[in-house]
């Protein structure tokens, strides 16, 4: 009996023996190094077009429309005529100004000679000096008489000119409210139609003070610098989420908080050849707004977060021992975060085998080139090999 017991306590023992796990070595995890580099600050911001001109146009003489000269919807150049009003009336008032002009011219001959036999009689004392100064004075009111009648055969013929009603500026016309025979009148509130100038075309977008004040600190002390004229284009993102192919200028800033939003407008200006923007369009302006020269730029896939919501990275320290680290981001750079707070230039920050480390563990840290973030490289990496 003790002889199986002996035996049974030995074939245990060599069972256990064969069963025990080998000890596991440091785990493989994929490393970067984080190198200072320059990083453009870009800020997307939402907007709407604007027409780079637009000009409502109403009749300048009261009338009847004969005819309307353009096509709606289509473009239109500067000058170009879009109605006739009834120059009938008008151009009778014209000949009637030129009439009265030939009176007065008429009347201010005949005042003139007067005064010129006048004179030799008057020095002669043939006419008394009142007589004489009667028609000086005659002969004035006449000159006057014909600068008036000069004035209203210009108000004629301007007035004559203004049943051709005419473009102010080139672009693409709008709906006309009128047709032939309506009734127009001078300061009529309804415009006739609107021409709006689409190339180049005009991008509002809004910013928050905030982070305009935040900005120009930044830019004060030092941590971003301007960027310079070559490099003030903007770039826009259509509602559908397709990029415009034309870039963009920045124009101004304006110089007053909107009290309600608490927000400052930014112009852009577009080429706009083939008419792609139209106004009212809602879009998103990518805006440059300064380079970070000692910028820091971790992938988004290294970032994990603890229990209070923290952001945290992973480091490879010089004895290969893993720390966990919280770090400050500012903002999305493409897919890599920008960094301000929690790590420094040289540190090994773990991309892929976080899963398998814990605080203090010492892993096997595999060095990735720029070249090898891509996901076929980190798929191929000892990190993933199993």
């Amino acid at each position: 009996m003790r002889i199986k017991l002996l035996g049974c306590a030995l074939l245990l023992a060599a069972c256990s023996h064969k069963s025990a796990p080998p000890p596991k070595g440091p785990a493989e995890v994929a490393v970067v190094t984080l190198a200072l580099q320059p990083v453009s600050i870009t800020n997307e911001l939402p907007g709407r077009t604007v027409p780079y001109r637009i000009a409502e146009v109403r009749p300048q003489v009261s009338g009847v429309i004969l005819k309307r000269l353009f096509t709606e919807g289509g473009e239109v150049k500067a000058g170009q005529q879009l109605y006739l009003i009834d120059p009938a009336p008008f151009q009778a008032s014209l000949a009637s100004a030129q009439a009265a002009l030939a009176r007065a011219q008429a009347t201010a001959t005949s005042t003139r000679l007067l005064a010129q036999r006048y004179k030799p009689l008057s020095e002669a004392r043939a006419v008394s000096q009142q007589d004489y100064d009667n028609a000086v004075a005659s002969q004035e009111q006449a000159g006057a008489d014909v600068a008036s009648a000069k004035a209203a055969v210009d108000m004629a013929r301007i007035n004559l000119a203004y049943t051709k009603v005419l473009a102010p500026i080139s672009g693409r016309t709008g709906r006309s409210s009128v047709t032939e025979g309506a009734l127009v009148a001078v300061g009529q509130t309804a415009a006739l139609v609107v021409i709006q100038q689409l190339d180049p075309i005009y991008v509002d977008v809004t910013q928050s003070s905030t982070v305009l004040l935040d900005l120009r600190r930044a830019l004060a002390q030092g941590k971003l610098h301007q960027v310079g004229a070559s490099q003030a284009a903007t770039r826009l993102v259509l509602e559908d989420g397709t990029p415009y192919e034309l870039p963009g200028k920045l124009q101004f800033t304006e110089v007053t908080v909107d009290s309600g939003t608490g927000s400052v407008t930014l112009r852009a200006v577009y080429p706009n050849p083939q008419s792609t923007l139209l106004p009212g369009m809602f879009v998103r302006e990518r805006l440059e707004e300064g380079v970070n020269e000692q910028g820091l730029l971790v992938p988004q896939r290294a970032l994990t977060h603890n229990q209070r919501g923290e952001a945290t990275v992973t480091v490879v320290g010089p004895d290969n021992k893993a720390s966990t680290r919280i770090v400050k981001t500012e903002r999305a750079i493409g897919d890599q975060w920008l960094v301000s707070e929690g790590v420094a230039a040289g540190d090994r920050i773990i991309i892929t085998g976080i899963q398998r480390v814990k605080n203090g563990d010492t892993v096997q840290p595999h060095e990735l080139a720029a070249g090898e973030l891509d996901t076929q490289s980190l798929a191929s990496s000892p990190s993933q090999k199993q």
